[in-house]
């Protein structure tokens, strides 16, 4: 098995940024493309005091009233007079040598989450099914999903997957070296971000029960070819089903990772205390795989039923026995879902990725799998990856190394704790799935084609759909969230976009009152305009949240400390608990933060003198106390926009009990949606989105100039009635219907303004496609695999049974 991931965090220290290595240099020799662009990136800027505290009065100012925009007017003059310079100069210090200011405090809000991670951190994908489809069958499809997915860690591996880029500016790539290996581990501390940076193993669930088996040698080269794999996953579910799925329920651990996350930890120390039993060595198999291959009984056949599926598992009980897909995960590591009939899907933990980073690997494995089932019908079809890993049937199998790729099944030693501790899990998770709901739309009226032909941002037109909807139901606007990324910056994330202006209601008003429909629309522009100005700002990391939300934790943090020790010359660091949460793997030659010590301290705010001028204030400061604060960070509408052909849909559960979770995608002709809640009439929502939909088409067209077409082409600009033709003015010319015109129309010059790849996880040039054969590349020198000897773990299953 491979090295304990227990050790790979307690040796993540990051080295200095002289003698950091580029991610997994030692694999290999010549420098790669991946990361090549890091050097180049800016850091993260932090913005000046005054432009946040007037950006934070304006995000507000539309959910306020009179009185609470007057409180917070003069919160906010306070901590501009006294404690906000302090505590800016102490960010500014604390971020001397850092990657970035907001990084590590981004990790502890992530890692000292105590509450279940299912359905209140991971998001889902739901791909679409494969266009062939005599392949959309469950092992079919998931030893072709698997195949490709090792494909991508093997270019992530070897750097040879081209960078990201938006509009010719480059991205970082940081995120793609915490992609694979890494398991979100719960200690009593607080959780830690573990990684085996040399795994090489797949883990599969199958019925609640655990398998694994060797995907890759030393070199991250494939050792089994696509048949192989439907082989290996074909005797995992044979295998499985020997299992009554009501006894398997009895030992599906994998639902203790849906526990709060303090218990999960004390739980763990229950599997790894017995030095006899096999548990521990079960678990780190575990945690250290690359990742999860869940593949579940079920056929969900609704576009709500598979969305729940992917994000939470299905509950259904039995004669009081849980057999839903629900104790079929394993929530604290990427996990690949196939469902009986093909249906695929991603849940991810979110701590060390963002949505577009995964999005990115979903759509170059969703791509792959098409274009390597052309190349088996012709040979000369393109390949994604810059090199290929040799023919592992034309391989010498002693090449492989010291590998299994025989299925192993894991068996715990199911002690009384466990089991209870098991039960008690599966109700409460059982509890909050139906404390959930899903519902979604798959618009297919108009999309994006319709959007920017009239003008409007898509991102911004639908983010106006989400106020209209909920306005037209509940009479006021709430506060409202969409993601922006900022990876143009060195190990950027993502900055707060608050989609609720003066503009948008102003526009959500019009709309649902008795006014001209040229008003309306006019109204939906200056709306539209706003957002799309705000995402370029966010963007550009100059929005208000992160930064207030850094001066909150270097105020907390300081208190938390103790002053003398937190005013160093550095600034603070993180408490430290004992083992970093994170890998060693870094930006090539740039300092990473990633793994500065722990998580973050709740322990209580100590006394100080506030008369020393430099010293953090004991009490706390003025914006932070003020209710406007409390507003801001109690999201209703959290919404995120993850553009992909290659998705059907992408969502998660919403942030706040009264409040819902959006993800949508706007596709070329179509929109698709999947909102989520706590039983708040998600239908109804998901009903009146629609109903606006058609209508803001309806005024669209109402109000457009009859003597006006949509953007012509550039073809139809050069055509013009000339008499000396005999072509040109024979028979009647056939005009297009206006509405139809308008959804064919060119949005060429709208690609300039579009903020598609800015606002929520918006779909960027991923390089898809691009990676042709290249003739005659020079192949890099291998490192020769060391073989490790290692221990067999679990029952291994004989392939001759099947």
């Amino acid at each position: 098995m491979p090295s304990s991931l227990n050790e790979s965090i307690a040796s993540s220290q990051p080295p200095s940024a002289e003698t950091q290595p580029s991610p997994h240099q030692k694999s290999s020799p010549k420098p790669g493309i991946t990361y090549a662009g890091q050097d180049k990136l800016p850091k993260l800027p932090i913005p000046e005091l005054d432009s946040t505290c007037k950006k934070y009065l304006e995000s507000l100012k539309p959910l306020q009233t009179p009185r609470e925009q007057r409180e917070t007017e003069a919160a906010v003059q306070e901590f501009l007079n006294s404690d906000g310079p302090i505590l800016q100069e102490r960010l500014k210090k604390y971020a001397t040598g850092k990657s970035s200011y907001i990084e590590q405090f981004w990790y502890d809000s992530y890692l000292n989450f105590d509450n279940p991670v299912v359905l209140n951190l991971n998001p889902f994908f739901l791909l679409e099914d494969d266009p062939t489809p005599a392949r959309n069958n469950q092992v079919t499809r998931a030893a072709s999903l698997v195949i490709s997915a090792l494909s991508f860690v093997r270019a992530v591996r070897k750097e040879e997957l081209p960078p990201d880029t938006i509009r010719g500016n480059p991205l970082c790539m940081y995120q793609y070296s915490r992609l694979f290996g890494t398991a979100r581990v719960p200690t009593e501390h607080g959780c830690e971000i573990g990684q085996d940076d040399g795994a090489k193993h797949l883990v599969v669930l199958c019925r609640g029960q655990f398998y694994w088996f060797d995907v890759l040698d030393n070199n991250s080269d494939l050792i089994m070819t696509e048949k192989d794999m439907a082989v290996n996953l074909q005797v995992i579910v044979s295998d499985a089903q020997q299992t009554p799925i009501q006894e398997a329920a009895k030992g599906a651990l994998g639902v203790l990772s849906t526990e709060n996350r303090k218990i999960w930890a004390g739980l763990r120390d229950v599997l790894t205390r017995e030095e006899e039993s096999v548990n521990a060595e079960c678990l780190n198999t575990v945690d250290s795989a690359l990742f999860i291959l869940c593949l579940d009984y079920t056929e969900p056949m609704t576009g709500a039923e598979l969305c729940g599926n992917m994000l939470c598992g299905s509950s259904e009980v039995v004669k009081g026995v849980q057999i839903g897909t629900c104790t079929n995960r394993w929530y604290d590591k990427l996990q690949i879902i196939v469902c009986k009939n093909g249906s695929a899907g991603i849940n991810f933990e979110h701590t060390g990725v963002d949505g577009h980073t995964v999005l990115r690997m979903a759509s170059d494995v969703y791509t792959d799998t098409i274009l390597r089932f052309a190349k088996s019908i012709n040979g000369h079809a393109p390949s994604l990856w810059t090199s290929n890993s040799p023919d592992p049937s034309k391989r010498d199998p002693e090449s492989f190394g010291d590998v299994s790729t025989t299925p192993h099944k894991l068996e715990w030693d199911m002690v009384p704790e466990l089991s209870t501790a098991l039960r008690f899990a599966e109700t409460r998770l059982a509890d909050l799935i139906q404390q959930n709901e899903f519902q979604t739309l798959e618009f297919a009226a108009y999309g994006k084609n319709f959007i920017t032909s009239l003008g409007f941002s898509p991102d911004a037109f639908v983010q106006m759909a989400f106020q209209a909807a909920y306005y037209g139901l509940y009479g006021r606007v709430e506060c409202t969230y969409e993601p922006a990324m900022t990876k143009m910056f060195l190990h950027g994330r993502t900055e707060a976009i608050r989609s609720v202006t003066s503009e948008s209601v102003k526009f959500v008003q019009a709309f649902w009152a008795e006014t001209p429909p040229a008003q309306k629309v006019e109204a939906l522009k200056k709306a539209s305009q706003k957002h799309t100005i705000m995402t370029k700002d966010c963007s550009k990391a100059q929005g208000h949240d992160r930064h207030l939300y850094a001066l909150y934790s270097v105020w907390q943090r300081a208190l938390d400390e103790d002053g003398a020790e937190a005013a160093s010359s550095n600034g603070y660091s993180t408490p430290d608990i004992g083992s970093t949460p994170s890998s060693p793997i870094g930006s090539p030659k740039r300092n990473s933060v990633l793994s500065d010590n722990g998580a973050d301290s709740t322990g209580s705010p100590t006394s100080r003198s506030p008369a020393h001028p430099q010293q953090p204030p004991q009490q706390m400061p003025s914006i932070f106390a003020d209710s406007g604060w409390d507003k801001i960070n109690n999201t209703i509408l959290s919404t995120s926009n993850c553009g992909n052909p290659s998705l059907r849909q992408f969502g998660f559960g919403p942030t706040s009990g009264d409040g819902f979770g959006i993800g949508y995608i706007v596709k070329e002709d179509s929109i698709s949606i999947c909102a989520s809640s706590k039983h708040r009439q998600t239908k109804r929502f998901v009903d009146a989105l629609e109903a606006y939909f058609l209508e803001i088409r309806r005024l669209l067209r109402l109000t457009q100039s009859k003597t006006t077409s949509p953007r012509a082409s550039r073809a139809r600009e050069a055509e013009r009635p000339d008499v000396g033709s005999r072509f040109k003015t024979k028979g009647r010319v056939i005009k297009a219907d206006e509405g139809k015109a308008e959804d064919m129309a060119d949005d060429a010059k709208m690609e300039e303004d579009d903020d598609d790849g800015l606002g929520g996880y918006g779909f960027f040039d991923a390089g898809m496609l691009l990676q042709a054969i290249k003739a005659n590349e020079e192949t890099s020198a291998s490192e020769k695999a060391v073989g490790q000897a290692r221990r067999s773990v679990g029952k291994k299953l004989r392939l001759s049974e099947y």
